[in-house]
């Protein structure tokens, strides 16, 4: 099978560890790295540390490729990014003993023929056996239908799509009448696009079974320390795993979406899927940068993870521990 993912506003994450974050006073960094970022990007690392190798189209600004140029080499992933005029975006990541503070910019801005020829060459090489990773947010220029529209077109050539965005994006793509295959949205984002506070599991059911019911074959909503949920026709099962070390939360989300396309490209039972899905952004929770620990390491983690059967639609029940 092959993995395609798609990151139309990359970025270079300039992660600052400090001891402790005070707003207003002057801190000294304990350590500086900078790594190409981008939702796509940091999917398709941690594929090639999984072992599965990935294409990676998006847009590219050339002033400061060489990171995601020596990333892409590094792990075997195939570059069919475009590259457009200017710099990609910056964005800071704050990383001290209690939290991770993001400062995310907006984008370098694209143009229209920009956009066109990466759908063009993407439509163009995804088919029946492929699997595309649709994340992350759009650049100035882009318009806010673009994963709808994208979806809609890989569909009809049989691909399976995975989205992972917020916002008019995400909206518009759920607006549409055939959803993608696979969606990955946070218990925020799935409350601001329902219009309802999800403030128990039993919220956050009702709303993703909305979805399933309408045609989305995988949904894994992302609960951040209560774990996550992963719904299929085959049933809806929570998924716990206590984090053993937590460095930075920066690509948990990410990590979560790699474990999802891995299980998708094994085959795998809703059960291995939460299992992975769930052990992948644990594992990167342990870790700065765009990587997964080794594969031994994160399969260990995989059997540690706790897994319920939500037996109802309003889960007030649930079924065996395993």
């Amino acid at each position: 099978m092959r993995v395609i993912t798609v990151t139309l506003n990359p970025a270079v994450d300039e992660t600052i560890t400090i001891d402790r974050l005070v707003p207003g006073t002057v801190h000294r960094a304990r350590d500086v790295r900078r790594n190409a970022g981008g939702k796509g990007v940091n999917v398709a690392s941690c594929l090639a540390d999984w072992g599965i190798r990935a294409t990676a189209f998006g847009l590219l600004g050339t002033e400061n490729a060489a990171p995601f140029e020596a990333l892409f080499t590094a792990g075997g992933i195939e570059d069919r990014f475009e590259r457009v005029a200017g710099a990609t975006r910056v964005n800071l990541k704050i990383v001290d003993a209690n939290d991770t503070t993001d400062i995310n910019l907006g984008g370098l801005p694209v143009r229209s023929e920009d956009v066109a020829s990466l759908v063009t060459k993407l439509e163009a090489l995804a088919g029946a056996d492929t699997l595309v990773v649709l994340a992350g947010s759009l650049p100035p220029g882009c318009p806010p239908s673009i994963y709808a529209d994208l979806s809609a077109r890989l569909c009809a050539r049989g691909a399976r799509v995975l989205l992972d965005s917020s916002g008019p994006p995400l909206s518009l793509a759920l607006a549409a009448p055939e959803l993608p295959y696979c969606l990955k949205p946070n218990r925020h984002e799935l409350a601001e696009w329902s219009g309802n506070a999800l403030d128990d599991l039993a919220d956050v059911v009702r709303v993703a079974d909305q979805l399933r019911d309408r045609g989305a074959k995988l949904i894994a909503v992302s609960l951040g320390a209560d774990g996550a949920l992963f719904l299929s026709d085959k049933g809806t099962i929570w998924a716990q795993l206590a984090a053993p070390t937590v460095v930075s939360t920066v690509g948990a989300g990410d990590a979560m979406v790699a474990g999802l396309t891995a299980a998708m490209a094994e085959g795998a039972s809703l059960e291995r899927t939460a299992r992975l899905a769930t052990a992948f952004a644990v594992a990167k929770l342990g870790l700065l940068g765009p990587h997964l620990p080794g594969r031994v390491e994160v399969e260990a983690l995989t059997h540690k993870v706790k897994i319920v059967a939500v037996e109802t639609a309003d889960a007030t029940g649930m079924g065996e521990t395993r």
